[in-house]
């Protein structure tokens, strides 16, 4: 069975979204085309490469070591007077480049260096043949003030082949928390060089990417993978009463404005898979082997809940997603 997929960034908790995909493929999913942002690119470009969820679960679970993620630059090196340089000089504490070089590593002996080795034909798609790629990958250009898919992004506005992006390179801009890890300046060597850091500042759940716009009833779903336990119509109420805490949650609020939009949406509801992910921080790069897996068995519980269904909610079926919604309708600013 074909599907495509969406996957949310949540850093380490992208752990969780390896235990969902592993209970999608054990009931005979493939997946024509992957979208993510931040850790959801990371485990999508796995995926694009047609690591199967076996191997992607030890890969993500037990052969990375988070602790790396926090590659310090040059000048962080020289503890808080240097982390302070770090942030005037390269716009973040840490470099992002363990991340870069342990994807390529994984990527590479699968034939995937760019994105030309991403390519599909298919024929029956609603996307232009110029995005018709297995990964898309979201992140945020700060210079521009808009999204950036990638590689569908690359020739406009930056005058770039989308063939020849590196899929890793991609990657590490949609992972690059603002002031945590330094962008990604992107053309390299380019006179008006963008800076592209993490997706979520824009998209954290970009789940409408491969949504038809001709009208046309889609030929497989298209699941979301999304990094909480359930849609919530009614938002947590925040008090403020610092100037900090103003700006917390003035970011708080954009950075989930755009998903909302969505996710409110009953058909988009109706084909995500929301995984409990205990308030685990997103950069708790020191996680212990126990909430690893508390978040890989969890991701499987809430794949599970969603296909087979609960007492008085019926699991998936796409015959009946169809007939209640006969087309996936794409909101025009999207």
């Amino acid at each position: 069975m074909q599907a495509d997929l969406v996957l949310e960034g949540g850093g380490v908790k992208g752990i969780a979204l390896a235990g969902a995909v592993s209970v999608l493929e054990e009931r005979g999913y493939e997946f024509a085309r992957i979208a993510g942002t931040s850790a959801g690119a990371i485990v999508g470009a796995l995926l694009a490469a047609r690591v199967p969820g076996k191997e992607l679960a030890d890969i993500i679970k037990d052969g990375m070591d988070y602790r790396r993620f926090r590659d310090p630059t040059l000048l962080s090196r020289f503890g808080p007077v240097g982390m302070a340089a770090s942030l005037v000089r390269s716009k973040g504490v840490y470099a992002g480049d363990y991340l870069r070089l342990w994807l390529g590593e994984h990527l590479s002996p699968r034939g995937v260096h760019t994105f030309a080795d991403l390519r599909r034909d298919d024929r029956g798609s609603a996307l232009p043949r110029d995005r018709d790629y297995r990964l898309v990958v979201v992140a945020s250009d700060i210079s521009r003030g808009r999204l950036a898919l990638l590689p569908w992004d690359c020739r406009d506005p930056y005058g770039q082949e989308p063939d020849e992006m590196e899929v890793a390179e991609a990657v590490r801009a949609s992972m690059a928390i603002p002031f945590y890890f330094s962008p990604l300046r992107y053309p390299r060597g380019a006179a008006d060089q963008s800076w592209l850091v993490d997706g979520g500042m824009l998209s954290n759940f970009p789940v409408w990417v491969f949504d038809r716009d001709d009208g046309k009833t889609p030929r497989w779903p298209t699941f979301g993978i999304k990094l909480s336990s359930r849609a919530e119509s009614v938002r947590p109420y925040r008090k403020v009463r610092t100037l900090a805490g103003m700006g917390h949650a003035m970011i708080s609020t954009m950075v989930g404005a755009h998903d909302r939009m969505h996710i409110d949406r009953d058909d988009v509801a109706a084909r995500t898979i929301f995984v409990d992910t205990f308030g685990i921080s997103p950069i708790a790069f020191d996680i212990g082997p126990q909430d690893q897996q508390r978040l890989f068995d969890s991701g499987r519980a809430a794949a599970e809940k969603f296909l087979d269904g609960e007492p008085g909610k019926p699991g998936w079926d796409f015959g009946v997603y169809v007939e209640r919604f006969p087309g996936d309708h794409r909101p025009p600013e999207s």
